[in-house]
Formats: structure tokens, sequence, C-alpha cells
């Protein structure tokens, strides 16, 4: 019985007025009820999971759940929420006209389905849970700073994050789509925005369209050499832009590199295009002199004036660079105890030292073609009108400058479009996860739909299952506590005959001991008498 008792954890709560109120609690006889009850309470737990995971399958199929898939951009600037332009990025043109429009026309669908689709679509960016911790502890501080640079704490404690990754949804419930027809428009809206991303920050397909749509008959051969010399310095330009930023030795499908395009360029110009020019100041090759003398003089004018103004700009720049503040980002005491200041030049003083140098650079430019146009003019205005042969001669050769820039320009177009889609965007737009209708993917979702409200229902069973066992457990141990309590009182009343009963039990012993005494020494005597 003391083995029993030791194994069994029992508590009693107790008013310490009255014994009545005493409440025993057994562990174990809670745990008997739970075992007593496990089976109903398993049973009822998974009737009402099943019944949940039911309603809200029905309620899945019903309302058509979102079409979700994860996008991410991976390029230089988009760190600081900017396009590879440099501007503010607009991650919402996904969803705009034009793309959803060419996705419908991809897919024969009807154009009327635009704006159903377009209000259905949404753009969140994803931002870490660190980033989100970063943020609200730097704040924070922030908050509490009430002296000193607050613009060079600004500039420490840096709280902006502009998300790299953006979860599209579809919700094609009010669209009329089914489910994958949905699908289907979804990813190809996604793909029609790759294109539209290399498009709109690849290859200038404005460019492109200006120089190849140039009607050069219908200038003047003077003018016409300016048209083709202007047309094919922008072209070098963005040529050169291509290549500074390109680190991988890019080289086309044609086998062109950037600095190959760029040295045709400068042989057309060095070579054509200084030929023409110097055969029709030489000749006078003109359609109208005067016109020509007109146009020369009208050039002049307008690029003084831009020199003029540029010259001004240069000085207002350079005032105001050497007038600028420099920021203080430290204080401090050197070796000697004195106080010493570093100081750091801000992105505003560095645009100003970049646009001296634009501005210097321009000025110099447009002072040599001031000082072409002004010699130009005086050889023509000297020259001996030309002939018909001459003409003849300058338009076959006008006609030849023309195809070798259309060459190019179809070259450079070609080589900018592979640059920037394997190496440049490579992985500038990807799709992580794309749009999917599949059965897995529709248990997904009814699951996650499901989990909390079942682990609620769950935990509620649970809790009503342990109160069961519980108040059933309290109740049978405290059955008990008035029969033992009537055993105790029987055993205490009879407690003061325990002794008189202990002293007949040993008198009885010593008589029984006495009886088998004597008789074993009569049996001993009757031994001896036989012997003799």
């Amino acid at each position: 019985m003391a083995k029993n008792t030791d194994r069994n954890l029992n508590v009693t709560i107790k008013n310490a007025e009255d014994d009545k109120d005493e409440v025993v609690i057994s562990l174990s006889s809670i745990m008997r009820k739970m075992k007593k009850y496990f089976l109903p309470w398993i049973i009822i737990a998974a009737m009402l999971a099943a019944l949940l995971l039911g309603i809200n399958t029905v309620q899945t199929l019903r309302n058509k759940p979102a079409l979700t898939a994860l996008v991410s951009f991976s390029y230089k600037g988009i760190e600081k929420g900017l396009d590879p332009k440099g501007r503010t990025l607009d991650v919402n043109t996904i969803r705009s006209p034009e793309v959803i429009t060419n996705a419908l026309n991809e897919l024969d669908m009807d154009i009327k389905n635009l704006e159903p689709i377009r209000q259905n679509i949404r753009v969140s960016g994803i931002v870490p849970s660190d980033a989100i911790d970063r943020i609200t502890t730097y704040k924070s501080i922030m908050d509490k700073a009430q002296n000193g640079n607050l613009a060079a704490a600004d500039a420490v404690l840096d709280v902006s994050y502009y998300p790299t990754q953006y979860k599209i949804t579809f919700n094609y419930n009010g669209t009329g789509l089914s489910g994958d027809k949905a699908v289907d428009v979804f990813k190809e809206i996604l793909d029609q925005y790759r294109i539209y991303f290399y498009k709109e920050y690849g290859y200038n397909e404005t460019l492109g369209a200006a120089v190849t749509n140039i009607d050069y008959k219908s200038y003047d051969y003077p003018e016409a050499v300016d048209l083709f010399r202007q047309t094919l310095s922008t072209l070098a330009k963005y040529i050169k832009e291509l290549s500074a930023s390109d680190t991988t030795h890019f080289r086309s499908a044609s086998g062109d590199t950037f600095d190959d395009l760029y040295e045709s360029i400068k042989t057309v110009r060095s070579l054509d295009l200084d030929k023409a020019e110097s055969l029709i100041t030489v000749n006078n090759i003109t359609k109208n002199k005067q016109q020509s003398i007109d146009y020369y003089q009208f050039r002049i004018d307008s690029l003084t004036r831009q020199k003029d103004a540029d010259e001004e700009s240069y000085n207002a720049v350079v005032a105001a660079k050497e007038k600028y503040q420099k920021d203080t980002l430290l204080v401090m005491q050197n070796s000697d105890g004195a106080n010493a200041e570093i100081s750091k030049n801000s992105e505003e003083y560095d645009k100003l030292v970049q646009k001296e140098v634009n501005l210097a650079a321009e000025i110099a430019e447009t002072r040599q073609q001031i000082n072409f146009y002004e010699s130009r003019k005086e050889a023509l205005t000297s020259a001996s009108n030309s002939t018909e042969e001459q003409v003849e001669e300058m338009e076959e050769m006008l006609a030849k400058i023309s195809e070798k820039v259309s060459t190019i320009v179809d070259k450079t177009k070609a080589a900018a479009e592979e640059y920037y889609e394997d190496v440049e965007f490579a992985n500038a737009y990807k799709v992580l996860v794309p749009p999917s209708n599949s059965a897995a993917e529709g248990i997904k979702v009814i699951i996650k739909n499901s989990l909390k409200q079942i682990i609620l229902v769950e935990l509620l069973i649970f809790f009503i299952y342990f109160g069961i066992a519980f108040v059933t457990a309290i109740k049978d141990e405290n059955k008990k506590k008035p029969a033992a309590a009537v055993a105790f009182a029987g055993n205490a009343s009879s407690g003061g005959d325990d002794d008189d009963d202990d002293d007949d039990m040993d008198e009885l012993i010593d008589e029984v001991a006495e009886a088998i005494g004597a008789e074993a020494d009569g049996t001993s005597k009757s031994k001896k008498n036989n012997k003799k």
C-alpha cells in the first residue's frame, strides 16, 4: 500500500478555517480521465478539421484563388530605387496598357479584356525582416537626435530601403477567365514586360529611327554633309557609352565589338565626309550658293550664342565650386591634443566638378565648329560655280555615305540588343516564381487558408477535452473522501482495546508454550523406563 501511495501525486487545496472545503486533485486520476476520453477527442478533432478543410475547399474553388508570381530586378542602381536610366523605377509598368495589350495580341484575345485584367493586377515590394528591423532602429535614433549635424546623421543612418523583389498578384475572379486561361495571360504579361524592359532601357530605338529616317536628298549638299556628321557623332557617343559599361569584351554575333563600330564611324567621318566636304568647298558644289552662305552664317551665329551661354554657365559653376563648403564628418583630437577635422566632398560638390568638366569640353568643341563654318563660308564665297559632272559625283558620293551610315546603324542596333539581353541585362529582370494553376498549387492555397482556423479550433477542443478530464477527476477523487473519513473514524474508535487484545494474546502464547514443554518431559521419562 505504501508503494502505491508513493507513485501518486496529490494536490490538496485546503481552507484553513474549514477542513470540509478541502479539494483533492490527483494527477494520476486526471491522466486516467484523459486516457478515457482520448479516443472521442481524436475523433471530434479529426471531424472538425475535415469539416473546416472541406468548407475552405468549397470557398476556394468558388472564389477562384488569386494567381501569384515573384519577380526580381538586378542591375546597377536598383538598390537606390532607380531604373537603368537613373530615374525612379516604376514597377507598376508591368500592368501598363502597352504591356497587357501586347500580351493579349500575342494570345489572339479580345482587347476588351484589357481593363478588367489591368485593374486586378497588384504589385507589392518584398522587404526582408532584417531591413525592417534596421529601419525601425535607425528611425528611433533619429527621433531622439536633438542637436548636431542632422544632415550628416542622415547620410550615416540611411533608413531607406528599396526592394529588389516584387510579388505580382492577379485576381482573375472578376475577369471572366478560366484558371488555365488566366495563367496563360499572366505568364504572357510577364514575358511581354521583359520585352518592354529591354526596349525601354536597352537599345536606343529612338536614335536608330532618327538616323534611318534621314532624307538627305531634301537638303543642300553642305547641309547633307553636316547632317551625316552630326548623326555619326551622336551614334559614336552612344557606342562609347556602351563600350565604357562593357567589362566583358563583348563581341556580337557578326563579330563586331563596340570599338570596331566606333572605328567604322571614325573612318566614315575622316575619309568619306571630309572628302565630300572638301569637294563641296573647293568646287563650290551647292544647289543654291547664297542659301549655303546664309546657312553657314546662321550656324556661326547660333554656335556663338551657344558658346556665350556655356561660358556663363561655366563661370557660375566655377564660382559656386570655390564657395562651396565641404561637409565636416568628424572632429577629434590628435596626439598633441589639438582638434582635427576630417572633411569629405559631398555628392553636390562632385556634381559641380563634373559639370565644370563637361561645360569646358562643350565650349572647346563649339569653338572648333565656329572656326570650321567660318572657313567654309569664306571658301564658298570666293569659289567659282561647280559643273554638272561634279554635282553628279557628289550625289553618288552622298548615296554611298548614306548606305555606310545605315550599315553602321544596323550593326549597332544588333550589337546593342545582344549586349543588353546577354550581358548588361542578362539578370536584370527575372521571373523567380511563375504563376501556376496546378492541383498542387490549389492544395497549397486551401491548406494555407485552413491552417490558422484548424489550429485555433483544435486548441479550443483540446482545452475542452482537458477541462472535462480535470473536472471529472476532481469529482471522482472527492467522492472517495467521505468513505475514507468513515473508515478512518472506525479505526480510531477501536484503538483503546488494542492493548488488552495484545495482553490476551501474550498469555495464550505462554500457556501453549508450557503445555508443549510438559508433554516433552513426559515423553522423555517413558523412554528411559523402557530401556531399563
